[in-house]
């Protein structure tokens, strides 16, 4: 597969997706692959004026989607992971040119990130809900659920497929519209999806997309916005703070899934070389950029000498 044709075929520049429409911005910004540095395209960058428009847009959509009945969109999630699967090989390209991934290691993402659609296509028709007697007596309480309304998603570039879909899955699945930042460095794969997405049936301006190199100021301008019920990040604890108190103002509705914390435990009958394997792929898989990269280590003295001068001899190489 040659992936600059890939690449070509997305027209990055006109990257912003809004209500359907492929558009450009006033400028545009590059994507780098890291293996070489060199420049792979130029993707529209979004401003605040495209962030109103791209809200705009999902807030019109919000109410055909919302009544759109469980069945229904549970069938276009499931289609939405057909195409996915079927198109490993173009997904699997642009992660290893944009992110730097090895092949094997994309191909992985791609089936993980399809996945997040087909675990949501069989829970968008679970819509439970209860029904009982209220506690005074004499008169019945039920409780439904219902969608929030427009979602604003930002996205990080260490899992440019994986961490779009877990976001816009559930999102779609429960009949909320979405707004979507992704990371600067990794907007190839996340247009790539909104271009299947499309191609299984999501009705216009229920996925909007602004890839941007002023993130501050477009999500700040998404909280802003009494449209947007709610936020999901996935990124540093210290952009998570920020948006916090930006959502607190409004009281928006936040998931953050933020700076990870991962011990990496080696009792005294571990063995040695399987641990110090582990090791090397729990601290420095995908350069040791993931929530899940052990930030710690805690080694039983019995095995500590020879567990550290095996793991110092992997660092070190041949």
């Amino acid at each position: 597969m040659n992936t600059q044709n890939v690449i070509a075929a997305l027209d990055a520049k006109h990257g912003i997706l809004i209500d359907g429409q492929a558009r450009g911005g006033a400028s545009t910004f590059e994507v780098h692959d890291p293996a070489t540095g060199q420049a792979i395209a130029e993707v529209a960058d979004g401003s605040v004026a495209d962030a109103r428009s791209a809200v705009d847009a999902a807030h019109r959509a919000f109410g055909e989607w919302a009544k759109t009945s469980p069945r229904h969109r549970s069938e276009i999630l499931r289609r939405v992971f057909d195409l996915m699967v079927a198109d490993t090989d173009r997904l699997a390209a642009l992660i290893c040119a944009e992110n730097g991934k090895s092949q094997a290691d994309a191909r992985a993402e791609v089936g993980y990130a399809a996945e997040f659609f087909r675990w949501f296509s069989e829970e968008a028709v679970r819509t439970d809900g209860a029904y009982g007697i209220s506690p005074a007596g004499g008169t019945r309480t039920l409780v439904t659920h219902k969608p929030v309304g427009v979602a604003a998603l930002v996205t990080p570039w260490n899992f440019p497929a994986a961490m779009a879909t877990r976001k816009i899955a559930p999102a779609l699945a429960a009949g909320c519209t979405v707004v979507l930042k992704p990371a600067a460095e990794t907007p190839l794969t996340a247009l790539a999806i909104a271009g299947i997405l499309s191609a299984a049936g999501v009705p216009d301006g229920v996925v909007n997309m602004v890839p941007t190199t002023d993130a501050a100021a477009v999500v700040e301008h998404w909280l802003s916005d009494a449209r947007v019920r709610k936020v999901s990040f996935t990124g540093s604890t210290g952009v998570g703070r920020i948006l916090l108190k930006q959502a607190a103002d409004r009281i928006v509705n936040a998931s953050m899934e933020l700076g990870g914390n991962a011990p990496f435990v080696v009792t005294a009958d571990a063995d040695v070389q399987a641990a110090v394997a582990g090791a090397m792929v729990a601290k420095f898989r995908g350069g040791g950029q993931a929530c899940t990269a052990a930030n710690r280590f805690y080694v039983h003295a019995a095995i500590a000498e020879q567990f550290v001068a095996g793991l110092a001899a992997e660092v070190a190489g041949p």
